[in-house]
């Protein structure tokens, strides 16, 4: 099996993680929304949906375009920064439970969670979508998508983590 077709095999299993986190998220939000639960930062959404869309499909367009040369230890080390990320990113949803969310929803009256990676880190999950977003493209050098996609995701976090500082300060 070619490399292009390995890593077209990655992306898709991204894709249908990302599917599933949706699935959690949808959940999520009826249950957050039927508690009185407010959402902000609507705005930005549909961005963060397109720029992690245009993730996975850039590094696809790229790769099967370029068909770069790909050494075989960052092949290997990318490969384990995406596992590490996956692994931080479910951490984060089974730690935050009901309130972890694609969106930003404040319950009034709940509890901020510190239990966790948010032991250390005020917003862990980030951390792991920044790790993914280097990574995944660099299994295969799409160095491109990965570098385009750094940039963007940079403004597109700095509002997000705004709106959600601005969400958990509601729950202090």
């Amino acid at each position: 099996m070619s490399g292009e077709l390995l890593f077209t095999a990655l992306v898709a299993a991204v894709g249908l993680e990302r599917v599933a986190e949706l699935a959690v998220s949808r959940r999520n939000a009826a249950w957050s929304f039927a508690r009185g639960g407010v959402e902000l930062g609507r705005g930005h959404y549909p961005f963060m949906v397109a720029l992690h869309t245009g993730l996975l499909v850039g590094a696809l367009v790229e790769v099967w375009a370029r068909r770069p040369e790909v050494p075989p230890v960052l092949a290997w080390a990318m490969l384990v920064l995406v596992a590490a990320s996956q692994a931080l990113r479910w951490w984060c949803i089974a730690t935050l439970g009901r309130q972890w969310n694609t969106r930003v929803i404040v319950v009034p009256g709940a509890a901020r969670v510190t239990g966790g990676p948010y032991r250390r880190l005020p917003h862990p999950n980030y951390l792991a979508v920044v790790v993914e977003g280097l990574a995944l493209p660099l299994v295969h050098s799409a160095w491109i998508t990965a570098a385009v996609f750094t940039v963007l995701n940079a403004f597109l976090l700095a509002a997000r983590v705004r709106t959600e500082d601005a969400a958990l300060a509601r729950l202090a």
